[in-house]
């Protein structure tokens, strides 16, 4: 009898345990794609966008599970792209997806033409990732790079000018696709008098300005 009680027991923890490491069926699945702004170089793991916005959503009393970011610093849009590749996402059906990128592609002076078709093509298998529901995709405008430190040591003039450019570029293709598009390129721009809104290395965004951009992208979530 003991023995039987014990196997009982020990069921039911190993019940408890798998059901408390299982996300919650209702909660939402975020898929954030880009390059080093959505994985946050040189800020703290829980200042990332995806982060602070899955907290956010959170306080709101949306359920969300952690994000999965397929992202790194100096990706451009082919080799996010490749990495999607070897992710075999496939299969997976995501309730919330973000994609961010295009800034390594004007960093490298590649062209404006080649970015729109990559550009396209990653929006298109982002709305697939989503099951094909185009109001679970926000796109997000590159910030502008120009502003900062780095940025003002070779050509901010160019570097704002292209950055423009290839904004102009991804919304109207996120348009065409009626997908929502959140423009955070002004917010960037504040960098130029509000050093708060930099990271330690002079180039990217610190938490704060994440925090900014969280605050736009909210409002766009759908349930």
């Amino acid at each position: 009898m003991l023995k039987t009680f014990f196997v009982a027991t020990t069921l039911c923890l190993l019940s408890w345990a798998c059901q408390s490491q299982t996300p919650a069926s209702d909660s939402l699945r975020y898929l954030a794609l880009g390059d080093s702004y959505t994985i946050g170089t040189s800020v703290e793991v829980a200042e990332r966008f995806p982060m602070q916005l899955v907290k956010a959503l959170q306080q709101k009393g949306i359920k969300v599970q952690k994000p999965k970011i397929i992202a790194r610093v100096g990706w451009s849009t082919d080799q996010l792209s490749l990495a999607m590749d070897r992710e075999n996402l496939s299969g997976t059906t995501w309730d919330l997806v973000t994609l961010l990128i295009g800034v390594n592609n004007q960093y490298r002076g590649g062209s404006l033409e080649q970015y729109k078709l990559e550009f396209e093509n990653l929006l298109k298998r982002a709305i697939d990732l989503a099951g094909k529901d185009k109001k679970k995709v926000i796109v997000l405008s590159i910030p502008d790079y120009g502003v900062t430190p780095f940025g003002q040591r070779i050509q901010a003039g160019r570097i704002s000018r292209e950055i423009d450019e290839f904004n102009a570029a991804n919304k109207e293709i996120s348009e065409s696709y009626g997908v929502a598009y959140c423009d955070i390129t002004p917010i960037s721009k504040e960098a130029l008098k509000d050093k708060d809104l930099i990271a330690k290395d002079l180039l990217h965004p610190s938490g704060k300005m994440y925090g900014r951009w969280v605050e736009s992208l909210v409002g766009m979530v759908s349930r």
